[in-house]
Parts: structure tokens; sequence; C-alpha cells
């Protein structure tokens, strides 16, 4: 009898333990079928190493991740204080002591006692003549030899959630699953050295050596590259097959557009306006990527593109990442049309357009009323139906999947569309990720910005720094002062926003306005204080990287980033892009917490150059691949498990493998076809 195969499309709810609480707890994660929870890869893997003796480890060992078997010497002792309660201890082995501290876990003074020894695993850190464990592991010797030298899988998960509890619930979802079918075709299997999807997929959640791990993820991320370019390519297939439902002539509008603008455009935007003319004449659907460092103006060639088609007598649409920044484009662009006759009409549709507004607007577009509608998400929904869609723009590429772009494109009869991206990506990668578009580069920053002047300083260095912000604002102008986390974090030593703008507003004494921005604001307090900010109500916004991208107020002067080392280049480089877009000379500051020589590496190659492309380039040449767009990312061009730099190697074979299969007119099952990037 053939062994059983199957895909796993029973609902979570099957498993033990996932009540109705839990069941909603992992729907907020995506997670409604156990295929869904296998596809909740790990966020990292934990090894744990042999025994160490506490005499034979030193200051040198600061970081280092160890575990020690010893006793406390006296009782634990138990502080509480500023919402937190601290419980500490001096323990021995009789090699030598150190000392550990656990937050927000009392009882352990009941369980840890002298004459008692166990297994603390944690990272070592200098704490004046100490050596201290903070927040360490507890283990008794059965269970740490269980974990000895096994890679064991750690995830991102919300509160209300554990890993122990995930972890159960993993193990247990594996146990009941039937041996997983598999849609590669055994013989590409064997080709490309990879595993079953079945092997791969017990392998990632319950690796039994880093050999096999090893083995299942390159699996996993040739899986998540294929399903990416096997859309890439099916859209390219296609858009070839088709020819334009809206061909013109577009360089009159052109010249027209130009008249509106309060600048000229450079040569390099001439240039990309040149191409998208001949792609509108050209009787095909045009599908162009438009790559532009941070400044460059990808915004105007936009507006210039959308201008055209409008003219046209056509529609078109608009499609960002944020509504701050959707409100900002629609801002702009009314502000910058408010001459041209006959009238532009111009709409804007978010997720919190009120549901009269959104009643009204939506009748106006499909009668044709609406020449422009600039949006989020929300115009992807399918109440969204225009009457001539002629051109899609999609700002930020990196964070719309293919299958979104694909589905803006589905609202008209083929429209033509421009791919608009500010983050950096060497020429050999751009062909593979955006196989289905033709591409044009913006290189040259519009007249009359001078270079933003760079300094990587040490946290001692900090009062200078806010004197020069000081100044600045003296000045009438404004600054960002961007920290990697929200609210205090007793586990990490790293700048919060609420704390930062707190310090500051008692720092400055009231003569200068403080706010503060994060992603856990509701949409609407977050708009507001932009608004304050874009007028000058407010002087230092200290944020998150939610102002990355698409805030543009021009009379803002100073980016200061504090633990700079935490962010990747790309995020670095995309926030120094928020100054600098103004005639003002602008300064961008990066404040080193935790020296390393990798963060040192990184930081010094922002501060000597302002060129994203030669960053990228600069980057994979002298670090080699994987940091750019890698882990310490904030998401972008990753692919599930997988990034393009790190595991290159791999995309190359899931675009063979693509390839082959194209020609064998091999279909992906549907199962499979779902892409979130």
């Amino acid at each position: 009898m053939p062994e059983q195969k199957t895909v796993p499309t029973q609902r979570v709810s099957v498993l033990r333990g996932v009540g109705p609480k839990t069941e909603t707890l992992l729907q907020r994660m995506g997670i409604e079928t156990l295929a869904d929870l296998f596809a909740h890869y790990p966020l990292r893997f934990v090894t744990y190493p042999e025994l160490t003796e506490i005499g034979a480890l030193s200051a040198d060992d600061a970081g280092t991740p160890v575990a020690v078997c010893a006793e406390p010497v006296r009782e634990l002792v138990r502080r509480s204080g500023r919402g937190m309660q601290l419980c500490t201890g001096t323990f021995s082995d009789g090699s030598g002591e150190l000392s550990a501290t656990w937050f927000h876990m009392p009882y352990l003074r009941e369980t840890l006692r002298p004459g008692r020894r166990t297994i603390l695993f944690g990272k070592i850190q200098p704490n004046g003549n100490r050596l201290h464990l903070q927040q360490p592991q507890l283990f008794t010797r059965e269970q740490y030899e269980k974990l000895l030298h096994r890679p064991v899988p750690q995830y991102a998960l919300p509160k209300g959630i554990s890993e122990k509890t995930f972890g159960a619930l993993m193990e247990q979802a594996l146990s009941i699953t039937p041996p997983i079918s598999d849609w590669l075709p055994p013989s590409l299997r064997e080709r490309y050295g990879l595993l079953p999807e079945d092997i791969a997929v017990r392998e990632i959640h319950a690796p039994r050596d880093m050999e096999n791990f090893a083995a299942a993820r390159k699996r996993i991320v040739f899986d998540g590259f294929f399903r990416f370019l096997y859309a890439v390519r099916r859209l390219k297939e296609t858009l070839r097959k088709e020819k334009s439902f809206y061909t013109f002539d577009a360089r009159a509008s052109l010249v027209e557009f130009q008249r509106y603008l309060p600048f000229s455009l450079t040569a390099a935007q001439q240039k990309v306006c040149d191409d998208f003319c001949r792609d509108f004449a050209s009787g095909t659907v045009m599908n162009r990527l438009v790559q532009g460092d941070v400044g460059s103006g990808k915004t105007a060639v936009a507006a210039a593109a959308l201008f055209a088609v409008c003219r046209a007598g056509y529609q078109g649409a608009l499609m960002v990442p944020t509504e701050v920044l959707a409100r900002q484009h629609y801002e702009t662009l009314c502000t910058l049309f408010a001459k041209a006759e006959p009238a532009l009409r111009l709409a804007l549709l978010t997720g919190s357009t009120r549901s009269r507004e959104r009643r009204a607007l939506l009748e106006q577009l499909q009668r044709g009323e609406i020449d422009l509608l600039i949006g989020t998400h929300a115009l992807l929904e399918e109440t969204v139906v225009f009457s001539a869609l002629a051109l899609v723009v999609t700002d930020e590429q990196h964070r719309f999947g293919v299958l979104q772009r694909e589905k803006l494109a589905s609202k008209g009869q083929l429209p033509h569309v421009l791919v608009m991206s500010a983050t950096p990506i060497p020429r050999t990668l751009a062909v593979i990720l955006y196989g289905d578009l033709d591409s044009s580069v913006i290189d040259a920053r519009p007249a009359g910005r001078n270079p933003i002047k760079n300094a990587v300083i040490e946290k001692k260095d900090r009062p200078k720094a806010l004197l020069h912000i000081k100044r600045e604002i003296a000045a009438g102008h404004q600054a960002y002062i961007v920290c990697p986390q929200v609210e205090p974090n007793p586990m990490t030593d790293l700048e919060n926003v609420e704390e930062y703008s707190a310090a500051l507003r008692k720092s400055f004494h009231g003569e200068i306005t403080v706010g503060a921005l994060h992603g856990r604001m509701k949409e609407a307090e977050k708009q507001a204080i932009m608004e304050r900010f874009v007028r000058g109500e407010i002087s230092v916004l200290v944020a998150t990287t939610v102002i990355e991208v698409g805030v543009d107020v021009p009379n803002a002067t100073v980016m200061m980033v504090e633990n700079a080392e935490r962010f990747g280049l790309a995020t670095l480089h995309q926030l120094r892009g928020r100054v600098g877009r103004g005639k003002d000379q602008a300064y961008c500051i990066f404040v080193q917490g935790k020296k390393s020589k990798d963060g040192t590496e990184r930081l010094s190659l922002l501060q000597r150059s302002n060129d994203g492309f030669e960053i990228a380039a600069e980057d994979l040449k002298h670090r080699g691949p994987g940091e750019l767009f890698g882990a310490v990312q904030s998401g972008e061009l990753t692919f599930g498990l997988g990034d393009i730099y790190n595991d290159y190697s791999v995309l190359q074979l899931a675009k063979e493998a693509v390839d082959a299969l194209a020609q064998a007119d091999f279909i992906l099952p549907e199962v499979h076809t779902k892409v979130i990037l």
C-alpha cells in the first residue's frame, strides 16, 4: 500500500490545549491551520554548551553563553521598585563565584536554596569585579542533558503564549501529522541536494543536530524563493501575452507637468520620464522598476507619470505602505496640481477613511469622477472598483508582495505598472527579484541639496550632540531622535522612546517641544503627532523606526540614532534619508551603544558615504553577504527564513528550478502559492 501523503490543513483547534483564547492568539499571528503553524519558523536557535567551572571564566567571556552548575551562597534577596520585582543572589560551584539577577520571579527565593545545586544558563556580563548572569535559565541536570548540543528553536511570540506552550503545540502537531506531500519532483530534489519537504518541516522545528538543521533550512529557504520567483514569472507571462488598452503619447503632458514643478527635473529624472513615455506609446503594458536612493526625487517622477495618464483621460492609482505617507503624498500632489487647468480630481483612501465618505468616494471612482486615487493597502479591497485604471504606482515596493501588485493591477484592463524602490539592490539581484520589470535608475540628487554630514559618537559624547540639536532648533530647524525600543525593558539597557522623550522634556525645561511616536500608538494619534511635527509645532521627535519610510519634513536637519549598532545598514540609510530634504545643511549622528568589530565597521561605512548603492556594494565586498537585508533588518526583502544576501546561492538554485519547471509546463499547487513579503 502506498505511503499516505497529506497537506496539513486541519485547524489548530484539533490540538490539545488550544482553547478559544489560545486559538484567538494564534489567529492574530496568522496561524489558523497546522500548515500555518509549521510555516511559523523559529526566530533563532539556542545551543546549550558543556558545563563550565566558574573559576575558568573571566571578563573576557562577556557576551558568551555559558552553563554552570552551582548553588546559592546564601538566601536570595528580593527587592521591589519602579514596578519591578528583582531577585538576586551569589552562586558558587567551589571553583569561584558569580552573581545572578531575575526580574519578576520572586518565587525563586524559595526554590533556589543554599545546598541545592542547579544549572544556570545565560550570557556572562561583567559587574564590577564580579561576573554576572542576568535572567539566566534554570535546569536540573537531567533536563540539561536532554538539551546539550541540540539546537533548540525560539519563536517570535505574542504575550500570552510562552515558548514552552508553543513548543508543546508544535511537538504535538508534528506527531499527529502524516507525511506531508511534496510539490517538488524527486529528480529536482536530487539535482539541487534538497531534503523532502516533510523531513525539512520536522527538522526545522525539532532538529536533531546542526547538520540536519542546515539541510532543513536550505529546503525551507529554497521553497520561499521558489514561490516568489514562480509568482513573478507567472505575472510576467500573463503580461507578455496581452497588448495595452492604454496607448497614448505622453510628451505634451510631460511638458505641461513641468510647468507646475517649483524646480527643474534632474537629467536622471528626465531620463526615467523618457523611459515611461516610450512605454506608454509602445502598445504593450509597461512594467517598470524605478530605483532611486533616498531623496533622489522618485515622487516627482511618479507624479509625472500619473499626471500624463490622467491627462490622457484615464485613471491612476498610487499605493504606499503607510497612512502617514499616503496622506503626505495626497497633500503634496494636491498642492502640485493646484494650478492645473482643467483640474485633476484627486482622492485619498486609507483604513481610517470614514464609512460615509468611503461610500461616496467609491461611487465617484467607479463612475470615473476621480482621476487619481492615493492610498494604502485599502486600495486592494474588493469594493474598490475603477472605471479606467491605466497606471498603478507602488511606492516602497519592497514592502509589497508581487501578488499584491498583481491584485491591484487586476482592477483594470492590465494597467501599466510603475514600481518605486528606495532600497539599493545590486543589479544581479534586481534581475532575479524583479524579473518581470524593466529597470530605470535615478542616480543623482536634486540640485541645491547639500550632502549630509555624518558622525559616529559614543554615549559619553551625547551631551555635545544634544547641544548641536539645540543650536539647530534655535536656528529654526527640527530634529529626529530614533530609539530601538518603545518602553523600558529590564532585560536590556537600550534606549527607549518613553523614557528618552520624558528626559528630554525635563532637560529642555519646556523651552523646546518634544514629541514621541511609535508603532503601538493608534493611527489617529500617530497622524496627529506627525501633523504637528510637519507644522513645526514639535521641534524634536523621539521615535522608533516607524519614521523610516514616508516622512518628508524639509525643515528637519538632524537625525540622531541611539544604539545605532542594533540596526541594519539599509534601515540606518533610510533613517538618514529623512533629513537633508531641504536646502539647509543636514546632519546624521549615529550613537554607538556597545562596541563590536562588526558594528564599528558598519557605522564607519555610513559615516564616509551617503550613497545607498555604494553602501550596498561596499558592504557585500568587505563583509560578505547577509547583513544588509539579514536578520538585523526589520523584515524587508526577507523570505521566511531566507534573505537574498545570506542565501544568494539558494536563490540562484530556485531561479534555475523555476526556469526548468516552466519549460515542463509545471503548475505549482494552489496551497503552495501563498506569498507574503
